[in-house]
């Protein structure tokens, strides 16, 4: 049984690439895309876009090139980034470049031999002897992130979240549709708060407010769930509008 399968999926292969180099010469030779780099990389973009999707199938060789393409061009593409980005404005010209060229204006900023060194100890955790050296640059990160990240994420997530459930619920004397809102955001809020407040049995009262919360829970849930599914097929669309209009050149509108 295995070998028939393996044989089916040699077959499918030869079949797909066999179909791939076919349209793509039809593409060509009938001067549908141009023979120039425009071209071939529509040419490229394709072939690695439908051997993505070609895992849906099973796991193939197809989709293990793209993925390592993908993976490979993305790490590539964050060094470069880092260098021009953090490294060379922030590292190499106030400092190292004094070191290793003559004649440039101006002093280094000695300073950052101490960040320079720190981040040269993360490259410690390599080698046993000088593993411990990498825990100050962990300490350094986690404890100036935490310093950074905490105060926004208590006003992003906390104090941001208290702010609209404190308007009043009456605006200018009179119940309008921002009430019905505040409402449903006050009724949200405290229900949700009293499904987790499990010091007291959830029975009577404190019992039906908590399954309220599990509707407006399930309500919050899907709907996530629901803008995540639907940005995946946003992105799927748009594959298979590429593959239609910029690769076969069919007029779908």
């Amino acid at each position: 049984m295995e070998e028939k399968n393996n044989k089916i999926d040699i077959i499918l292969l030869l079949v797909f690439t066999a179909l791939l180099l076919g349209v793509n010469i039809y593409l060509f030779a009938g001067k549908i895309l141009p023979v120039n780099a425009i071209g071939i990389g529509i040419v490229i973009a394709a072939i690695l876009t439908l051997s993505l999707y070609s895992f849906l199938y099973k796991d193939n060789p197809f989709f293990k090139i793209a993925e390592n393409l993908f993976v490979g061009a993305g790490m590539g593409i964050s060094v470069v980034i880092i260098w021009f980005n953090y490294l060379k404005p922030e590292l190499y010209k106030p400092l190292i470049r004094y070191a290793v060229r003559d004649n440039i204006p101006g002093e280094p900023n000695f300073w950052l031999i101490i960040p320079m060194l720190l981040g040269l100890f993360m490259f410690a955790r390599f080698l046993k002897k000088t593993m411990w050296l990498s825990r100050w640059s962990f300490a350094f990160i986690i404890g100036g992130g935490a310093g950074i990240s905490i105060p926004v994420v208590i006003h992003s997530f906390i104090l941001k979240q208290i702010e609209p459930s404190l308007q009043p619920v009456f605006v200018d004397g009179s119940f309008t549709l921002q009430s019905i809102n505040i409402i449903l955001l006050l009724s949200g809020t405290i229900s949700v708060l009293i499904y987790f407040f499990f010091s007291t049995p959830h029975t009577g009262i404190v019992g039906n407010i908590s399954r309220l919360g599990i509707w407006f829970l399930m309500v919050a849930f899907g709907a996530s769930f629901g803008y995540t599914v639907m940005g995946r097929m946003s992105l799927l669309i748009q594959r298979i509008q590429f593959l239609l209009t910029d690769w076969l050149k069919i007029n779908i509108q």
